[in-house]
């Protein structure tokens, strides 16, 4: 792929931001706002991602907190859920710095729900000690957020400071001298080129690894492929946290053909009352831990799987009760906290103020990713990273609930901050627009009808992209993405062990004939490209799984080594690049 010098731009240098997350939009945004020239890429529409399915929330501990919450409670609940694991220098800037960037989203034009006395009504959540969870919409968070941002991001686009390309999959990233200097991506059956001074990925994670999950799907470890085959480190891949109640999938509605909508069942429904419980009406959960269903996100979901194999069903589901719920609080109270979920359930043909939700653990978010510092810097100059594509060493080894959309803020705003040399302190001030782009958009609907508009840009004006040499369009033959999701479900996914991983690995190699993982694929079908992402996805997260032998957090092995070892100690970080195999920090 060929790229060439621009004419023009701004003085600040222009960024390229790859995802349209709350990572990828605010820090857009942000970067524009201060002057930069923003080229904004998104693989689908710019609702297509993790951020707008998002139900629970924001978490911050604000300028007036609940009662007795305080910022240091929410670093403690943070590095606990993390086992151990997390950077603390990176969950104390997170923790410290939440309430400026819910700021920010205020500006951009979130609203976020108040309670009678028009203060924010701050929620509660598995493994928080105190309420301090935003939500906008109820349990419709993120795309009350999502809604927001891209709305500011489209008045920017027609300002002439942001540039959107739309259905754009990058597809590699450009070096110079060692550093990244521009993306190759696939629009409309054409390879192209873009320069940039700087890229930033913000392309989520890769729920599509698995057969359920919540993730939509274009969440097929793009970004992961993108710095793994740029050279940067990654590190954490063993840890994938699976949400404890994802809706079984069943009924007219889940079943139509294209229906990608997840189907979490919010965590915050348990924070309000309701409980688990299996086929024979057993509530299980205080059997496995002290604080039953609010205990950790890796702990309820492997209580369920070990529950179920006990059941002598582990492919089964056990029940969501929330009936509970409206006896303790009154009729109607579920439709009026979650409405969302209460239409999404009678969509599916369960009424969940009188009957039980079906549900099982499903893959949600990757602890792990592009290694970055505490400014959104990798491995590789030139290449920033934010979000659930990155691995600050914020989440550890499990993710605290409601601190994924919060990670994306707070280091999406640090990574521009690197971008423009100012750390610490990016100047928050409107400026001119960036010469010379010119911009269309069309509107449109994203998944779900919730009336986003859809952009598309006309590539023009001084962003000049040259076409690449002609790609096949012929697909791979013999490798299936739905026999990689079975095998990773069954055999790295909640449970477990090195038996499982070794035969894991061993079918992965066996793709390799079909799907390059490690090259770039010469072809311009963007599931050709997907699928190696996935199997290279794959390959790692097994190869990081092998190495810890200790189980810790959500990563769990039934043959898990009871002391840590020199080679295996619980604290160690299992770091992977291409150009090193393997470096223990």
């Amino acid at each position: 792929m060929t790229t060439e010098s621009l004419a023009g731009g701004s003085a600040r240098g222009r960024l390229i931001v790859v995802g349209s997350g709350i990572a990828g939009l605010y820090s857009a945004l942000l970067a524009a706002e201060a002057g930069a020239e923003v080229v904004l890429l998104t693989k689908g529409a710019l609702a297509d991602s993790n951020t707008y399915y998002a139900q629970g929330g924001i978490s911050a501990v604000l300028d007036e907190p609940a009662p007795g919450d305080t910022v240091a409670a929410h670093i403690a609940d943070t590095l606990r859920a993390g086992a151990g694991h997390c950077n603390e220098e990176a969950v104390r800037v997170l923790c410290t710095e939440a309430r400026r960037d819910i700021a920010g989203l205020v500006r951009f034009g979130v609203r976020f729900d108040l309670d009678d006395d028009g203060d924010p009504a701050l929620g509660l959540e598995a493994a928080h000690s105190a309420p301090r969870i935003l939500h906008a919409g109820g349990d419709a968070t993120g795309a009350g957020v999502a809604t927001a941002l891209i709305k500011s991001v489209l008045d920017f686009q027609t300002q002439g400071r942001i540039q959107v390309i739309g259905h754009a999959q990058v597809t590699a990233l450009a070096h110079d001298a060692g550093k990244v200097v521009g993306v190759s991506f696939l629009h409309e059956g054409r390879a192209l080129g873009v320069h940039g001074d700087a890229v930033l990925l913000a392309t989520g994670g890769a729920g599509q690894l698995f057969a359920q999950t919540t993730n939509p799907a274009v969440a097929t470890a793009d970004g992961l492929a993108l710095a793994w085959r740029a050279g940067a480190a990654v590190a954490d891949l063993e840890f994938f946290q699976f949400h404890p109640t994802c809706m079984v999938p069943g009924g007219a509605a889940r079943e139509a053909e294209g229906d990608t909508h997840p189907l979490l069942i919010s965590e915050a429904v348990r924070g309000e009352g309701a409980i688990l419980v299996d086929a024979n009406g057993y509530r299980f959960m205080p059997h496995y831990h002290p604080d039953a269903e609010l205990a950790p996100r890796d702990v309820v979901s492997r209580s369920i799987a070990l529950h179920l194999a006990a059941l002598g069903d582990p492919n089964g589901h056990v029940f969501l009760d929330a009936t509970i719920i409206e006896e303790l609080r009154g009729a109607g109270f579920l439709q009026k906290r979650f409405p969302t979920l209460s239409a999404f359930t009678r969509q599916a043909g369960v009424d969940w103020t009188r009957e039980l939700v079906p549900v099982a653990p499903a893959a949600h978010y990757w602890m792990g990713g592009a290694v970055t510092d505490l400014f959104g810097r990798t491995s590789v100059p030139g290449l920033l990273a934010a979000g659930e594509v990155a691995c600050t060493g914020v989440q550890g080894a499990n993710r605290l609930a409601s601190n994924s959309l919060l990670e994306g803020l707070v280091f999406g705003r640090r990574a521009v901050e690197a971008f423009l040399g100012t750390p610490g302190g990016l100047p928050l001030r409107a400026n001119s627009a960036a010469s010379g782009l010119a911009f269309t958009h069309a509107a449109g609907t994203p998944p779900g009808g919730q009336g986003v508009p859809v952009a598309s840009a006309a590539l023009s004006g001084t962003l000049e992209l040259r076409e690449g040499p002609a790609l096949s369009a012929a697909p791979p033959s013999g490798f299936s993405r739905a026999a990689l999701q079975r095998l990773m479900t069954a055999k790295a996914g909640v449970l477990r062990s090195g038996v499982l991983l070794a035969e894991a690995a061993e079918e992965l190699i066996e793709w390799e004939g079909d799907v390059l993982p490690l090259d770039v694929p010469d072809s311009l079908e963007v599931r050709v490209h997907e699928d190696a992402n996935l199997l290279l996805a794959a390959q790692l997260l097994v190869r990081a799984a092998r190495e810890r032998r200790a189980s810790l957090g959500a990563h769990y092995r039934s043959d898990s080594v009871t002391e840590p070892t020199a080679v295996d100690d619980f604290d160690k970080r299992y770091t992977l690049s291409r150009k090193v195999s393997l470096v223990h920090d």
